[in-house]
């Protein structure tokens, strides 16, 4: 590297992992990512940048021709493709005066946002909500984090539990999730820790890479994961497995508990998941007598729609009874850091009235992840949580608001950095929603689907030509700082701006100006990082390289309790019962299965799974980047060998994947590690090199599998509205070639 190039920190925005990366800039121009050398060894999970793909390509993605670079406004009728450019006062005065408008017709509430995957600093989009009065703020929050976090602090009163993979780590357990793919520093954490002889339980219906590392591999049906926990859970009570002394001193609802779980003998589990009950007790076993340590859920859980909440609260029920809660090696609890003022404060949440908090559409029905349900949850809890993350307006009944006017009109759409045609369940439904809305704005680094259905689309700035502050939505005590590498306005090029200048922009055109006293997102980061004695990113940077990490404590529940009404782990949740719903977790067969539904499963015989993470893709990110697509430049169905060859599909064929909401076709992949019943469908397909315009908009009915997932409230889990996304039937049948 030459020795002119500048060294940038920051936090790679590539993953949930969030890799602390050093930038090498050159003349301006960034020309490569390596990992940040100052990161301390001893994290768990240490960031492994020369391994990601990701990581290499961000040059190209950075300064891909297909880059957003100017504000456009749309030219004739929504999804024809024709644009002209506006400059960005212009369009914050168009967007704002059409705001006010929907605002004094249909209040407030008729004007909802959409975000992604933590691609913004969603603090000040719910500063902006806050003090415009809309309560319906909507994304993946249903079935991507939501549901662990807010769990987690409705039993245990602390954010959820961050996994410290270690030399002390003597058994690793993955529930539905596949690390070597989806998190590479969780991966390599992993390989070390068994290295040192720790073991390693994977449940999943596919033998994954991960998998095959597996001491035990558990097959079980998709959506079966609750009852094979409350099994899990019965063994250790029976066999006395459980740590004694912390059940006693810190457990609430332990005898309703073991009552519950007699009705899950193995016998019973082993009928309902497929998985032997030997090989449930021999899993039981390892896990109970090898501590410290850890479970890791990541996203697999919360994608099981009926059975989500249930099956996250039996997987933190196993932590608290085997005592592996904020011990070395084990589950800490990291709460988020003292002196950092958190997005919570900084989202305003007072400034919306209990009447608009009201009119949260969802909240009357999918109460825990609603503004009622944070309101309960945080009399009690230990740690303040960005509510980006906790509350949510439910999606699909959004966009039902949208299309029906029913309980009341949604007219205007903000979607930020979020792809709701690629993202959101029932693709049909949500374009002819957003067709139907008086104003939909997108800010965004490409011209999505979704973007060409707006009638303004804004260039956003991404992580590298932005300031920033990462601390997982306030869930943990660790903080990073990140600089910008690159600008992100050059005159004449382009002139891409945050997303804070979006809503502050927008705040202060509709009377919100003593609301944003900072003029830029540099200024409004350093007022969080000046309790700290920071003066600005740039000095938290030079004086910690932008890593604050403090000193790590052991069960810090012995001096401050646990954030729930009964200052214990409430395996029998007490926020639950307050809420109307069972305070123990329960099975229930999901909506659509062999068993429920027999009669459909006749014309829809096998299992749809989806959502599981493929390199070098991050969900619907990345498909227009060469380096990406040529590692993976078709959607792939995982298919059972036995199964392809009944259907007379062979590997490679392209194959319809069909439920009775749509079809769609993605390519088959023969692959022996899934039941002959269960097919595993790729997620986030799109095609930027398709047209725009209707009715292309860049391939989004070909092969988005979420053209044909069912978002019905029934699919729903009825406490958190979480839609499922592993366990719905489906058909397969060989594609005509074209």
């Amino acid at each position: 590297m030459s020795s002119s190039a500048e060294i940038k920190k920051s936090t790679c925005m590539g993953c949930h992992i969030h890799c602390r990366v050093e930038g090498h800039v050159v003349n301006g121009r960034l020309v490569k990512i390596e990992e940040d050398k100052a990161f301390p060894k001893a994290e768990a999970i240490r960031p492994i940048v020369r391994a990601c793909p990701r990581a290499r390509a961000f040059p190209d993605y950075v300064y891909h021709a297909n880059r957003l670079n100017f504000p456009l406004k749309r030219i004739g009728d929504r999804g024809d493709g024709k644009w002209g450019e506006i400059s960005w006062e212009e369009v914050l005065d168009e967007i704002a005066a059409k705001l006010s408008d929907i605002k004094g017709k249909y209040g407030a509430e008729a004007i909802a946002t959409s975000i992604g995957t933590a691609r913004t600093h969603d603090e000040y989009r719910m500063r902006f909500l806050n003090l415009l009065g809309s309560p319906n703020n909507l994304g993946q929050g249903q079935i991507c984090y939501g549901p662990g976090s807010t769990v987690s602090r409705a039993i245990y009163g602390w954010p959820d539990f961050y996994p410290a993979i270690g030399r002390t780590t003597k058994c690793i357990v993955i529930l539905g999730a596949n690390p070597e793919q989806a998190a590479r520093g969780l991966w390599h954490a992993l390989l070390s820790a068994q290295k040192g002889g720790a073991k390693l339980i994977v449940v999943d219906p596919r033998y994954t890479s991960t998998a095959q590392r597996a001491d035990i591999w558990l097959q079980l049906r998709p959506g079966t994961d609750c009852a094979l926990y409350l099994g899990m859970i019965n063994v250790i009570i029976k066999e006395e497995l459980y740590d004694k002394a912390f059940v006693k001193n810190w457990c609430y609802g332990f005898d309703k508990l073991a009552e519950r779980v007699k009705d899950y003998d193995l016998d019973k589990v082993a009928r309902i998941t497929g998985v032997p009950a030997q090989k449930i007790k021999e899993a039981t076993g390892m896990y109970a007598k090898n501590r410290p340590g850890v479970i890791v859920h990541t996203m697999g859980l919360e994608h099981l729609g009926v059975n989500s909440i249930e099956a996250m609260h039996a997987r933190y029920i196993l932590t608290a009874i085997t005592g592996n809660i904020d011990v070395r090696g084990g589950e800490e609890m990291r709460g988020h850091h003292p002196l950092l003022v958190p997005q919570y404060d900084i989202e305003l949440n007072e400034k919306l009235s209990p009447e608009q908090r009201a009119k949260q559409l969802g909240s009357d029905k999918f109460k825990l992840l609603s503004k009622s349900g944070e309101a309960l949850i945080s009399q009690y809890a230990k740690s303040k949580m960005g509510t980006t993350h906790t509350t949510f307006a439910h999606a699909p009944t959004v966009f039902r608001a949208m299309l029906t006017g029913k309980p009341y009109p949604v007219r205007a759409l903000i979607t930020a950095a979020s792809n709701p045609l690629v993202a959101q369940p029932n693709t049909k439904l949500v374009y002819k929603a957003i067709k139907n809305l008086d104003l939909h704005v997108v800010q965004d680094f490409w011209m999505t689907p979704t973007a060409e259905l707006a009638d303004y689309v804004l260039p956003a700035a991404t992580w590298l030509e932005r300031p920033s502050i990462f601390n997982y939505d306030d869930s943990v005590n660790f903080i990073y700082t990140g600089e910008p590498m690159i600008p992100s306005r050059v005159e004449g090029k382009y002139d891409r701006r945050t997303d804070y200048d979006l809503w502050r922009g927008l705040g202060i055109r509709l009377g919100q100006q003593e609301f944003w006293p900072w003029q830029t997102l540099e200024e409004a980061l350093a007022y969080r990082l000046k309790p700290l004695g920071f003066t600005s990113i740039a000095d938290s940077i030079q004086k910690t390289d932008g890593i604050i990490i403090p000193p790590k404590e052991e069960k810090k529940y012995e001096k401050v309790g646990f954030g729930t009404p009964t200052g214990k782990v409430e395996l029998y949740s007490t926020i639950l019962e307050k809420l109307g719903y069972d305070p123990l977790p329960e099975y229930q067969e999901l909506c659509e299965s062999p068993i429920s539904t027999p009669e459909l499963a006749k014309d829809y015989p096998f299992i749809l799974i989806t959502g599981g993470r493929v390199q070098p893709y991050y969900h619907s990110e990345w498909r227009q980047v060469d380096a990406a697509r040529k590692k993976r430049p078709y959607p792939v169905i995982q298919i059972n060998p036995e199964t392809a060859a009944d259907l007379g599909i062979s590997d490679g064929d392209w194959v319809w994947i069909e439920t009775p909401i749509g079809r769609i076709r993605q390519k088959c992949q023969l692959f022996g590690g899934i039941l002959p019943q269960v097919v595993h469908a790729e997620h986030g397909w799109w095609y930027p090199e398709l047209p725009g315009e209707e009715p292309w908009l860049h391939g989004v009915w070909e092969s988005n599998i979420n053209v044909v997932i069912n978002d019905e409230p029934r699919y729903c889990s009825n406490i958190s509205g979480s839609w499922t996304l592993r366990g719905l039937l489906c058909k397969i049948y060989k594609a005509k070639s074209y």
